[in-house]
């Protein structure tokens, strides 16, 4: 046993772990946080903040070119590439532990599995708590095309800790990941191929957000492949040749899969405190409980993948574990694709709202008809929706897409959140000339 019992031992450091710990670290209890890698995790490291840093050069240019008048480009690819080392501090956490230290949390370094109740072993040495925090996360899922794992294929972490720009690439997977992944590499120079098994971008969302996110991507020489999948692979001369299903091939010089994340639950001994994840990951309540004396945070949980879920629930349990009456709610948690142009969601799209048996009525705006577009520059293209229920008169869904969507779609998350009803939506005074104008005026468009 390490000397004495902590009152909670964080078995992770992502945002979810690093939420708990800091919390219960600054209300005076003895935390331990366990991490195997870097101390914070995907997200800083080689997710949300380098995909960020490394999409922004390409938005930049992209948004100066549609002003009259002005030139932009990327001019040295080099400084763009140290800018993102300098977001990422150069993969080194030495500032985030220190953090963590003063606030009282000690980190661990190495692998944990759970040994029982109140017990978790740390490359061997067995320590002794009170409470167990899984915040474990996710790890990418690799499809099981012949030949994937000889052609040195990049998973998000590789991608975005490129040196150089490959001249020719092909993404597996039109999601999220993937679509900001491929718009990075052409933004750099790549010409780039996105493989999708749906028959559009960004399936989980409504098909209009789809349609205009392709044909920007289209509008950039990106070629989408949808409707396909990767089925074999090989290497041939130092590229990759791949083969689609449908007998499509492409020879690139990269291969980035981006085809879906797994919680990682397995081999962590979750069995020896009576927690039986399913596949989407660990089952809690809306207080993060798994089970008697353990709790989860996370990607690892059922609840949805994001860095700002994650941070929530880890905000959840520590209220939970320090008495106080908080629970979760995850019914308005916004969802953001940081590409050119942005897309942001919130709440349910129709499908989910018919699969629920909500009856529902919608409105959309585009933006090329609110005068902030005509200011911001030539071809803006977008939209913003909302979908109510037809009986409740609340917003129970919303998206937009635009520039800097990611922003402006608050409004709808709080009116998803508070059931804000649309009348109130309606005779909200936006300020002009903005892009969340769309948003009240897609309220005043819907027939409830």
């Amino acid at each position: 046993m390490s000397g004495g019992a902590y009152d909670a031992i964080v078995i992770g450091s992502g945002s979810g772990g690093r939420s708990v710990a800091g919390r219960l670290g600054d209300a005076g209890m003895r935390v331990a946080m366990v991490e195997a890698r870097l101390v914070g995790g995907e997200c800083p490291f080689w997710a949300c903040m380098p995909a960020k840093a490394l999409l922004r050069p390409g938005e930049a240019v992209a948004a100066a070119r549609r002003v009259p008048g002005v030139e932009a480009r990327i001019a040295d690819w080099d400084a763009v590439a140290g800018w993102r080392d300098w977001v990422t501090a150069g993969l080194d956490d030495a500032g985030k532990v220190r953090r963590y230290e003063d606030q009282g949390v000690e980190v661990l370094r190495g692998t944990a599995r759970i040994d029982g109740p109140g017990r978790v072993v740390v490359d061997g040495e067995t320590h002794a708590t009170r409470r167990i925090v899984v915040a474990t996360g996710s790890e990418p899922v690799v499809p099981p095309a012949e030949g994937i794992d000889r052609i040195g294929a990049w998973t998000n972490r590789e991608a975005m800790e490129l040196r150089r720009v490959p001249e020719r690439a092909l993404v597996l997977g039109g999601g999220p990941v993937g679509v900001e992944i491929a718009q990075m590499l052409a933004h750099g120079g790549a010409r780039v191929s996105v493989v999708e098994a749906d028959d559009r971008l960004l399936a989980g969302e409504e098909p209009e957000v789809s349609a205009l996110l392709e044909e920007a991507f289209a509008a950039a020489g990106i070629e989408l492949l949808l409707g396909r999948r990767a089925e074999r692979f090989a290497p041939e001369d130092g590229m990759a040749r791949a083969v689609l299903d449908d007998g499509t091939e492409r020879v690139v010089e990269r291969v980035v899969v981006a085809t879906g994340r797994r919680p990682r639950v397995e081999n962590i001994g979750l069995e020896t405190v009576g927690v039986e994840p399913g596949e989407a990951g660990i089952d809690v309540d809306d207080r993060c409980r798994a089970a008697e004396g353990v709790w989860a945070v996370g990607d690892c949980t059922s609840a949805p993948s994001f860095t700002h879920v994650a941070s929530y629930q880890g905000r959840v349990a520590a209220a939970d574990i320090l008495g106080e009456p908080l629970r979760a709610d995850l019914s308005a948690v916004p969802r953001c694709v940081f590409t050119d142009p942005e897309v942001a969601a919130v709440g349910r799209t129709a499908a989910q709202a018919r699969e629920a048996g909500i009856a529902t009525v919608a409105a959309a705006v585009d933006l090329a008809d609110l005068e902030r577009a005509t200011t911001y520059g030539r071809g803006v293209i977008g939209r913003a929706g909302l979908l109510a229920d037809a009986r409740e008169g609340v917003v129970v869904g919303a998206h937009a897409v635009g520039p800097l969507a990611s922003e402006w779609i608050h409004m709808a998350v709080l009116a998803v959140r508070a059931r804000i009803p649309v009348d109130v939506l309606r005779d909200v005074v936006a300020q002009f000339p903005t892009f969340s104008e769309a948003l009240v005026a897609a309220a005043r468009r819907l027939d409830v």
